[in-house]
Protein backbone atom coordinates (compact mmCIF):
# COMPACT_ATOMS: atom_id res chain seq x y z
CA UNK A 1 0.00 0.00 0.00
CA UNK A 2 2.80 2.31 0.72
CA UNK A 3 4.54 1.88 -2.65
CA UNK A 4 1.09 2.75 -4.43
CA UNK A 5 0.34 5.68 -2.04
CA UNK A 6 3.43 7.08 -3.24
CA UNK A 7 2.58 6.39 -7.28
CA UNK A 8 -0.44 8.06 -6.31
CA UNK A 9 1.04 11.12 -4.81
CA UNK A 10 3.51 10.93 -7.64
CA UNK A 11 1.26 11.33 -10.90
CA UNK A 12 -1.66 13.12 -8.90
CA UNK A 13 1.92 16.34 -9.29
CA UNK A 14 1.16 16.98 -5.34
CA UNK A 15 4.60 18.62 -5.46
CA UNK A 16 3.32 21.52 -6.65
CA UNK A 17 0.59 20.77 -8.46
CA UNK A 18 1.01 20.92 -12.04
CA UNK A 19 -1.57 20.32 -14.42
CA UNK A 20 0.32 18.65 -16.86
CA UNK A 21 1.41 15.63 -14.34
CA UNK A 22 -2.13 15.95 -13.16
CA UNK A 23 -3.88 15.74 -16.26
CA UNK A 24 -3.91 12.04 -16.40
CA UNK A 25 -3.83 11.28 -12.94
CA UNK A 26 -6.93 10.46 -9.90
CA UNK A 27 -7.12 14.12 -9.09
CA UNK A 28 -7.37 15.60 -11.96
CA UNK A 29 -10.33 13.34 -13.08
CA UNK A 30 -11.94 14.33 -10.05
CA UNK A 31 -11.78 17.80 -10.32
CA UNK A 32 -12.95 17.19 -14.21
CA UNK A 33 -15.82 15.61 -12.20
CA UNK A 34 -16.68 18.47 -9.89
CA UNK A 35 -17.21 20.60 -13.59
CA UNK A 36 -20.46 18.72 -14.14
CA UNK A 37 -23.41 20.77 -12.67
CA UNK A 38 -25.60 17.55 -11.80
CA UNK A 39 -27.78 19.39 -9.69
CA UNK A 40 -30.74 18.09 -7.78
CA UNK A 41 -33.88 20.81 -6.85
CA UNK A 42 -36.40 20.90 -4.90
CA UNK A 43 -38.61 21.39 -7.71
CA UNK A 44 -38.13 18.63 -10.46
CA UNK A 45 -39.36 21.11 -12.88
CA UNK A 46 -35.45 22.56 -12.71
CA UNK A 47 -33.73 19.59 -13.81
CA UNK A 48 -31.39 19.65 -16.05
CA UNK A 49 -30.34 15.78 -17.47
CA UNK A 50 -28.06 17.23 -19.88
CA UNK A 51 -24.91 17.32 -17.20
CA UNK A 52 -26.01 13.97 -16.01
CA UNK A 53 -25.96 12.08 -19.10
CA UNK A 54 -22.46 14.31 -20.33
CA UNK A 55 -20.72 12.91 -17.15
CA UNK A 56 -21.81 9.21 -17.54
CA UNK A 57 -20.22 9.71 -20.54
CA UNK A 58 -17.22 11.13 -18.60
CA UNK A 59 -16.99 8.16 -16.62
CA UNK A 60 -16.85 6.02 -19.28
CA UNK A 61 -13.69 8.05 -20.72
CA UNK A 62 -12.14 8.32 -17.72
CA UNK A 63 -11.98 4.63 -16.81
CA UNK A 64 -11.58 2.47 -19.12
CA UNK A 65 -10.76 -0.55 -17.51
CA UNK A 66 -13.82 -0.50 -15.27
CA UNK A 67 -16.18 0.04 -18.17
CA UNK A 68 -14.96 -2.81 -20.20
CA UNK A 69 -14.68 -5.04 -17.15
CA UNK A 70 -18.09 -4.51 -15.21
CA UNK A 71 -21.79 -4.21 -16.56
CA UNK A 72 -22.73 -0.59 -16.34
CA UNK A 73 -26.71 0.02 -16.35
CA UNK A 74 -28.51 3.31 -16.40
CA UNK A 75 -31.57 3.32 -13.83
CA UNK A 76 -34.55 5.67 -13.82
CA UNK A 77 -32.36 7.63 -16.98
CA UNK A 78 -29.88 9.03 -14.56
CA UNK A 79 -28.48 6.87 -11.90
CA UNK A 80 -25.58 3.82 -12.62
CA UNK A 81 -25.39 0.57 -11.43
CA UNK A 82 -22.12 -1.39 -11.91
CA UNK A 83 -21.86 -5.28 -11.61
CA UNK A 84 -18.58 -6.63 -11.34
CA UNK A 85 -18.89 -10.37 -11.17
CA UNK A 86 -17.24 -12.58 -8.89
CA UNK A 87 -15.92 -16.23 -9.34
CA UNK A 88 -18.05 -17.82 -7.06
CA UNK A 89 -21.88 -17.20 -7.11
CA UNK A 90 -22.52 -18.72 -4.15
CA UNK A 91 -21.19 -15.95 -1.90
CA UNK A 92 -23.52 -12.43 -1.52
CA UNK A 93 -22.28 -9.81 -3.31
CA UNK A 94 -20.71 -6.42 -1.58
CA UNK A 95 -22.52 -3.08 -2.40
CA UNK A 96 -20.72 0.72 -2.31
CA UNK A 97 -22.47 3.66 -3.10
CA UNK A 98 -22.26 7.01 -3.52
CA UNK A 99 -24.44 9.82 -5.74
CA UNK A 100 -23.87 11.90 -8.50
CA UNK A 101 -26.22 14.73 -7.97
CA UNK A 102 -24.83 18.06 -5.85
CA UNK A 103 -26.77 20.51 -3.97
CA UNK A 104 -26.85 23.98 -5.58
CA UNK A 105 -25.16 27.11 -4.59
CA UNK A 106 -27.01 29.41 -2.45
CA UNK A 107 -28.11 32.52 -4.61
CA UNK A 108 -25.50 35.18 -4.01
CA UNK A 109 -22.60 33.22 -2.63
CA UNK A 110 -21.41 32.23 -5.64
CA UNK A 111 -18.42 35.09 -5.18
CA UNK A 112 -17.44 34.36 -1.98
CA UNK A 113 -16.07 31.23 -3.03
CA UNK A 114 -12.63 30.97 -3.51
CA UNK A 115 -12.24 28.98 -6.33
CA UNK A 116 -15.46 28.73 -8.64
CA UNK A 117 -18.11 26.44 -7.09
CA UNK A 118 -18.20 24.01 -10.55
CA UNK A 119 -14.27 25.32 -11.88
CA UNK A 120 -12.81 21.79 -10.76
CA UNK A 121 -9.61 23.56 -9.67
CA UNK A 122 -6.77 21.72 -8.37
CA UNK A 123 -4.74 24.73 -5.91
CA UNK A 124 -2.80 24.87 -2.67
CA UNK A 125 -3.53 20.96 -1.68
CA UNK A 126 -6.78 20.77 -2.37
CA UNK A 127 -9.28 19.94 -5.08
CA UNK A 128 -12.41 22.91 -4.71
CA UNK A 129 -15.76 22.43 -5.91
CA UNK A 130 -19.37 21.47 -5.31
CA UNK A 131 -19.25 17.54 -4.90
CA UNK A 132 -15.69 17.48 -3.50
CA UNK A 133 -16.91 16.28 -0.02
CA UNK A 134 -20.47 15.27 -0.75
CA UNK A 135 -20.61 13.45 -2.42
CA UNK A 136 -19.15 13.02 -6.38
CA UNK A 137 -15.48 12.16 -4.27
CA UNK A 138 -16.86 8.90 -3.37
CA UNK A 139 -18.11 7.90 -6.92
CA UNK A 140 -14.73 8.83 -8.38
CA UNK A 141 -12.29 7.18 -5.32
CA UNK A 142 -14.52 4.64 -5.82
CA UNK A 143 -13.84 3.97 -9.72
CA UNK A 144 -10.17 4.83 -9.34
CA UNK A 145 -9.89 1.71 -6.64
CA UNK A 146 -11.70 -1.00 -9.34
CA UNK A 147 -9.85 0.60 -12.16
CA UNK A 148 -6.74 0.47 -10.26
CA UNK A 149 -7.42 -3.43 -9.14
CA UNK A 150 -8.25 -4.14 -12.59
CA UNK A 151 -4.80 -3.19 -13.96
CA UNK A 152 -3.29 -5.18 -11.53
CA UNK A 153 -5.06 -8.20 -12.56
CA UNK A 154 -7.40 -8.73 -9.73
CA UNK A 155 -10.60 -10.99 -9.94
CA UNK A 156 -13.08 -10.65 -7.43
CA UNK A 157 -14.17 -13.60 -5.83
CA UNK A 158 -17.60 -11.86 -4.54
CA UNK A 159 -19.69 -10.48 -6.67
CA UNK A 160 -19.43 -6.37 -6.54
CA UNK A 161 -22.34 -3.55 -6.96
CA UNK A 162 -21.18 -0.01 -7.47
CA UNK A 163 -24.62 1.73 -7.23
CA UNK A 164 -24.38 5.76 -7.50
CA UNK A 165 -27.80 7.24 -7.64
CA UNK A 166 -28.76 11.02 -9.16
CA UNK A 167 -31.13 12.28 -6.50
CA UNK A 168 -29.30 11.78 -2.97
CA UNK A 169 -30.23 15.11 -2.50
CA UNK A 170 -33.65 15.25 -2.36
CA UNK A 171 -34.05 12.13 -0.74
CA UNK A 172 -33.49 9.59 -3.53
CA UNK A 173 -36.67 8.07 -4.84
CA UNK A 174 -35.72 7.86 -8.08
CA UNK A 175 -31.97 7.06 -8.09
CA UNK A 176 -31.19 4.97 -5.33
CA UNK A 177 -35.17 3.99 -4.68
CA UNK A 178 -34.96 2.63 -8.02
CA UNK A 179 -31.96 0.61 -7.71
CA UNK A 180 -33.12 -0.84 -4.76
CA UNK A 181 -36.26 -2.09 -6.54
CA UNK A 182 -34.25 -3.34 -9.12
CA UNK A 183 -32.08 -5.42 -7.14
CA UNK A 184 -34.28 -6.57 -5.10
CA UNK A 185 -36.57 -8.05 -8.10
CA UNK A 186 -33.69 -9.66 -8.99
CA UNK A 187 -33.40 -11.62 -5.56
CA UNK A 188 -29.73 -9.77 -4.87
CA UNK A 189 -29.08 -9.46 -0.98
CA UNK A 190 -25.84 -8.42 -0.24
CA UNK A 191 -23.89 -9.17 2.34
CA UNK A 192 -22.83 -5.66 3.58
CA UNK A 193 -23.16 -1.78 2.05
CA UNK A 194 -20.92 0.97 2.46
CA UNK A 195 -22.48 4.40 1.37
CA UNK A 196 -21.56 7.81 2.83
CA UNK A 197 -21.98 9.19 6.35
CA UNK A 198 -19.37 9.41 8.79
CA UNK A 199 -15.96 10.46 8.35
CA UNK A 200 -12.62 10.73 10.10
CA UNK A 201 -12.90 13.22 12.77
CA UNK A 202 -9.64 14.81 14.85
CA UNK A 203 -9.65 15.70 18.30
CA UNK A 204 -12.21 13.80 19.15
CA UNK A 205 -13.08 14.10 22.57
CA UNK A 206 -9.41 14.59 24.06
CA UNK A 207 -7.89 11.66 22.06
CA UNK A 208 -5.07 12.09 20.92
CA UNK A 209 -5.08 9.98 17.93
CA UNK A 210 -8.19 10.45 14.79
CA UNK A 211 -10.80 8.67 15.04
CA UNK A 212 -12.81 6.43 12.28
CA UNK A 213 -17.17 7.07 12.69
CA UNK A 214 -18.39 4.61 10.95
CA UNK A 215 -22.12 4.91 10.76
CA UNK A 216 -23.90 2.04 11.82
CA UNK A 217 -27.35 3.24 11.65
CA UNK A 218 -29.13 6.62 10.44
CA UNK A 219 -31.88 8.71 11.87
CA UNK A 220 -35.69 8.91 11.54
CA UNK A 221 -37.60 11.90 10.46
CA UNK A 222 -40.01 13.90 11.68
CA UNK A 223 -41.41 17.11 10.96
CA UNK A 224 -44.98 18.34 13.06
CA UNK A 225 -46.95 21.42 12.08
CA UNK A 226 -48.46 23.07 15.03
CA UNK A 227 -51.46 25.01 15.36
CA UNK A 228 -53.45 27.32 17.75
CA UNK A 229 -56.44 28.89 16.36
CA UNK A 230 -58.41 31.85 18.62
CA UNK A 231 -61.33 34.06 17.64
CA UNK A 232 -59.40 37.02 16.20
CA UNK A 233 -60.93 40.47 16.13
CA UNK A 234 -59.06 44.14 16.59
CA UNK A 235 -55.95 44.79 18.37
CA UNK A 236 -57.38 47.43 20.91
CA UNK A 237 -59.41 44.30 22.58
CA UNK A 238 -57.33 41.65 22.85
CA UNK A 239 -57.90 38.80 24.61
CA UNK A 240 -56.18 36.45 27.44
CA UNK A 241 -55.14 33.69 25.36
CA UNK A 242 -54.71 34.72 21.92
CA UNK A 243 -53.33 31.80 19.28
CA UNK A 244 -50.10 33.39 18.91
CA UNK A 245 -49.42 33.39 22.69
CA UNK A 246 -50.70 30.28 23.35
CA UNK A 247 -48.20 28.61 20.26
CA UNK A 248 -45.55 31.00 21.92
CA UNK A 249 -45.97 28.84 25.32
CA UNK A 250 -46.16 25.57 23.61
CA UNK A 251 -43.08 26.14 21.66
CA UNK A 252 -40.68 27.09 24.81
CA UNK A 253 -42.16 24.09 26.55
CA UNK A 254 -40.93 22.13 23.21
CA UNK A 255 -37.58 24.13 23.29
CA UNK A 256 -36.93 23.27 26.85
CA UNK A 257 -37.56 19.89 27.55
CA UNK A 258 -35.37 17.82 25.52
CA UNK A 259 -36.54 14.51 24.53
CA UNK A 260 -35.11 11.35 26.33
CA UNK A 261 -31.22 10.47 26.16
CA UNK A 262 -30.56 7.01 25.05
CA UNK A 263 -27.25 5.24 26.41
CA UNK A 264 -28.19 1.95 24.68
CA UNK A 265 -27.94 1.00 21.04
CA UNK A 266 -25.47 3.01 19.23
CA UNK A 267 -24.51 5.84 21.35
CA UNK A 268 -23.45 3.14 24.13
CA UNK A 269 -21.11 1.56 21.33
CA UNK A 270 -19.96 4.22 20.24
CA UNK A 271 -18.70 5.20 24.09
CA UNK A 272 -17.38 1.71 24.58
CA UNK A 273 -15.08 1.72 21.55
CA UNK A 274 -13.78 5.13 22.46
CA UNK A 275 -13.40 4.79 26.12
CA UNK A 276 -9.98 2.73 26.08
CA UNK A 277 -8.46 6.20 24.12
CA UNK A 278 -9.93 9.17 26.86
CA UNK A 279 -8.92 10.80 29.60
CA UNK A 280 -9.31 8.98 32.88
CA UNK A 281 -12.10 11.04 34.23
CA UNK A 282 -14.15 10.80 31.13
CA UNK A 283 -13.32 7.02 30.81
CA UNK A 284 -14.33 6.46 33.80
CA UNK A 285 -17.79 8.05 33.65
CA UNK A 286 -18.79 5.95 30.42
CA UNK A 287 -17.77 2.66 32.40
CA UNK A 288 -19.75 3.31 35.35
CA UNK A 289 -22.11 5.51 33.32
CA UNK A 290 -24.95 3.07 35.08
CA UNK A 291 -24.12 5.19 37.91
CA UNK A 292 -23.31 8.62 36.63
CA UNK A 293 -26.00 8.60 33.91
CA UNK A 294 -27.50 11.63 34.78
CA UNK A 295 -23.95 13.35 35.35
CA UNK A 296 -22.51 12.53 31.86
CA UNK A 297 -26.15 13.22 30.46
CA UNK A 298 -25.33 16.87 31.58
CA UNK A 299 -22.40 16.97 30.02
CA UNK A 300 -22.59 15.38 26.25
CA UNK A 301 -25.90 17.39 26.38
CA UNK A 302 -24.00 21.11 26.28
CA UNK A 303 -22.52 19.68 23.14
CA UNK A 304 -24.59 19.71 19.96
CA UNK A 305 -23.06 16.90 17.90
CA UNK A 306 -23.41 14.57 21.25
CA UNK A 307 -26.23 15.56 22.18
CA UNK A 308 -27.41 14.71 18.46
CA UNK A 309 -25.66 11.23 18.56
CA UNK A 310 -27.83 10.78 22.26
CA UNK A 311 -31.04 11.86 21.84
CA UNK A 312 -34.22 12.53 19.51
CA UNK A 313 -33.67 16.71 18.64
CA UNK A 314 -36.25 19.10 18.26
CA UNK A 315 -35.73 21.87 16.38
CA UNK A 316 -38.18 24.50 16.26
CA UNK A 317 -37.76 26.05 11.99
CA UNK A 318 -40.41 27.67 10.82
CA UNK A 319 -42.77 30.39 12.69
CA UNK A 320 -46.13 32.26 11.47
CA UNK A 321 -49.28 33.94 12.18
CA UNK A 322 -50.38 37.37 11.49
CA UNK A 323 -51.29 39.27 9.08
CA UNK A 324 -51.28 42.88 9.88
CA UNK A 325 -49.89 45.03 12.95
CA UNK A 326 -53.73 45.68 14.54
CA UNK A 327 -55.18 42.82 13.65
CA UNK A 328 -55.35 39.62 15.80
CA UNK A 329 -54.64 36.50 14.03
CA UNK A 330 -56.70 33.24 14.12
CA UNK A 331 -53.98 31.12 14.12
CA UNK A 332 -50.92 30.60 14.52
CA UNK A 333 -48.68 27.94 13.11
CA UNK A 334 -45.30 26.62 13.58
CA UNK A 335 -43.20 24.06 12.02
CA UNK A 336 -41.17 21.56 14.69
CA UNK A 337 -38.05 19.40 12.91
CA UNK A 338 -37.31 16.12 14.89
CA UNK A 339 -34.35 13.92 14.12
CA UNK A 340 -35.03 10.44 15.35
CA UNK A 341 -32.66 7.81 17.22
CA UNK A 342 -33.04 4.11 16.72
CA UNK A 343 -35.65 3.37 19.80
CA UNK A 344 -37.48 6.15 19.46
CA UNK A 345 -40.92 5.68 16.82
CA UNK A 346 -42.69 8.15 15.09
CA UNK A 347 -45.51 7.63 17.48
CA UNK A 348 -43.52 7.98 20.68
CA UNK A 349 -42.38 11.35 19.95
CA UNK A 350 -45.38 12.47 18.80
CA UNK A 351 -46.68 11.49 22.09
CA UNK A 352 -44.37 13.14 24.04
CA UNK A 353 -44.92 16.32 21.87
CA UNK A 354 -48.27 16.17 23.53
CA UNK A 355 -47.20 15.77 26.85
CA UNK A 356 -44.58 18.35 26.92
CA UNK A 357 -46.95 20.73 24.92
CA UNK A 358 -49.90 19.95 27.69
CA UNK A 359 -52.53 21.78 25.42
CA UNK A 360 -55.30 20.15 23.94
CA UNK A 361 -56.11 23.19 21.78
CA UNK A 362 -52.79 22.99 19.98
CA UNK A 363 -53.17 21.32 16.73
CA UNK A 364 -51.07 18.35 15.51
CA UNK A 365 -50.23 17.69 12.10
CA UNK A 366 -47.75 15.35 10.76
CA UNK A 367 -45.89 16.25 7.74
CA UNK A 368 -43.64 14.32 6.99
CA UNK A 369 -42.21 10.79 8.97
CA UNK A 370 -39.55 8.15 8.45
CA UNK A 371 -38.39 6.00 11.48
CA UNK A 372 -34.99 5.44 11.97
CA UNK A 373 -33.37 2.90 10.11
CA UNK A 374 -32.39 -0.59 11.85
CA UNK A 375 -28.81 -0.55 13.70
CA UNK A 376 -26.24 -2.80 11.77
CA UNK A 377 -23.57 -4.70 13.72
CA UNK A 378 -20.64 -3.65 14.58
CA UNK A 379 -19.08 -6.72 15.83
CA UNK A 380 -19.66 -8.58 12.49
CA UNK A 381 -17.15 -10.01 9.93
CA UNK A 382 -18.31 -6.96 7.57
CA UNK A 383 -17.65 -3.95 9.92
CA UNK A 384 -14.35 -6.04 10.64
CA UNK A 385 -13.34 -5.57 6.62
CA UNK A 386 -14.45 -1.68 7.11
CA UNK A 387 -12.07 -1.50 10.16
CA UNK A 388 -9.17 -3.00 8.54
CA UNK A 389 -9.58 -1.31 5.34
CA UNK A 390 -9.32 2.13 7.51
CA UNK A 391 -6.30 1.12 8.96
CA UNK A 392 -4.45 0.40 5.83
CA UNK A 393 -4.32 4.47 5.63
CA UNK A 394 -3.45 4.62 9.28
CA UNK A 395 -2.90 1.91 11.21
CA UNK A 396 -3.08 3.68 14.85
CA UNK A 397 -6.62 5.94 14.09
CA UNK A 398 -9.44 4.33 16.42
CA UNK A 399 -12.72 2.72 14.64
CA UNK A 400 -15.85 3.57 16.55
CA UNK A 401 -19.58 2.46 15.24
CA UNK A 402 -21.59 6.25 15.40
CA UNK A 403 -25.19 7.85 14.27
CA UNK A 404 -25.72 9.52 11.13
CA UNK A 405 -27.63 12.22 12.02
CA UNK A 406 -28.64 13.61 8.71
CA UNK A 407 -30.16 11.05 5.68
CA UNK A 408 -28.54 8.81 3.24
CA UNK A 409 -29.58 6.81 0.09
CA UNK A 410 -28.87 3.90 2.64
CA UNK A 411 -32.62 4.51 3.58
CA UNK A 412 -33.24 2.58 0.32
CA UNK A 413 -30.28 0.23 -0.20
CA UNK A 414 -30.48 -1.27 3.17
CA UNK A 415 -33.46 -2.75 1.93
CA UNK A 416 -31.19 -5.43 0.12
CA UNK A 417 -28.25 -5.29 2.64
CA UNK A 418 -28.15 -7.76 5.64
CA UNK A 419 -25.91 -4.83 7.09
CA UNK A 420 -25.54 -1.26 6.06
CA UNK A 421 -23.13 1.68 7.07
CA UNK A 422 -21.88 4.60 6.06
CA UNK A 423 -18.65 6.14 5.92
CA UNK A 424 -16.55 8.20 3.82
CA UNK A 425 -12.24 8.11 4.68
CA UNK A 426 -11.56 11.73 4.63
CA UNK A 427 -10.54 13.64 7.50
CA UNK A 428 -13.13 16.38 8.37
CA UNK A 429 -12.25 19.02 11.12
CA UNK A 430 -14.61 21.63 12.18
CA UNK A 431 -14.24 24.38 9.79
CA UNK A 432 -14.61 21.92 7.19
CA UNK A 433 -18.18 20.27 8.18
CA UNK A 434 -19.57 24.03 7.53
CA UNK A 435 -18.50 23.45 3.59
CA UNK A 436 -20.65 20.63 2.86
CA UNK A 437 -23.48 22.11 1.34
CA UNK A 438 -22.28 25.50 1.73
CA UNK A 439 -19.41 27.52 0.63
CA UNK A 440 -15.66 26.75 -0.45
CA UNK A 441 -16.25 22.95 -0.91
CA UNK A 442 -12.78 20.88 -1.12
CA UNK A 443 -10.96 17.99 -0.34
CA UNK A 444 -7.34 17.48 0.54
CA UNK A 445 -5.29 15.77 -2.42
CA UNK A 446 -3.59 13.90 0.26
CA UNK A 447 -7.71 12.48 1.45
CA UNK A 448 -8.11 11.93 -1.72
CA UNK A 449 -5.48 9.55 -2.13
CA UNK A 450 -5.87 7.81 1.04
CA UNK A 451 -10.07 7.42 -0.49
CA UNK A 452 -8.97 5.43 -2.71
CA UNK A 453 -6.31 3.20 -1.00
CA UNK A 454 -9.00 2.55 1.53
CA UNK A 455 -11.66 1.59 -1.25
CA UNK A 456 -8.83 -0.31 -2.71
CA UNK A 457 -8.29 -2.70 0.21
CA UNK A 458 -12.02 -2.37 1.17
CA UNK A 459 -12.30 -4.63 -1.80
CA UNK A 460 -9.65 -6.39 -1.61
CA UNK A 461 -9.96 -7.97 1.66
CA UNK A 462 -14.73 -7.93 1.12
CA UNK A 463 -14.32 -9.31 -2.33
CA UNK A 464 -11.46 -11.53 -2.08
CA UNK A 465 -8.16 -12.09 -3.04
CA UNK A 466 -6.38 -13.18 -6.33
Amino acid sequence: MIARRLVFLWVAGVMGFGQAAAAEGPVERLAGALRFETLSHEDPADFDAAPFLAMHDYLGAAFPRTHAALGRERVANYSLLYTWTGSDPSLPPILLTSHIDVVPVVPGTAEDWVHPPFGGVVADGFVWGRGALDDKVGVLATLEAVERLLSEGFVPERTVHLAFGHDEEVGGPNGAGSITRLLAERGVQHWFSLDEGMAILEGTAGIDRPVAMVGVAEKGFLTLRLTARATGGHSSVPPPNGAIPRLARALVRLDETPLPARFGAVAGDLFDALAPYLPATQAFLIEQRWAFGPILEAVLSDDPAMNAMLRTTTALTILEGGVKANVLPTSATATANFRLVPGDSVDFVVEEVRRIIDDPDIEIEITTAREASTVSRSDSDAFAAIASAVRAIEPDIVVAPALVVGGTDTKHYGEVSDDSYRFTPFRLGGEDVGRIHGTNERVAVDDYGDMITFYESLLEGAAGKR
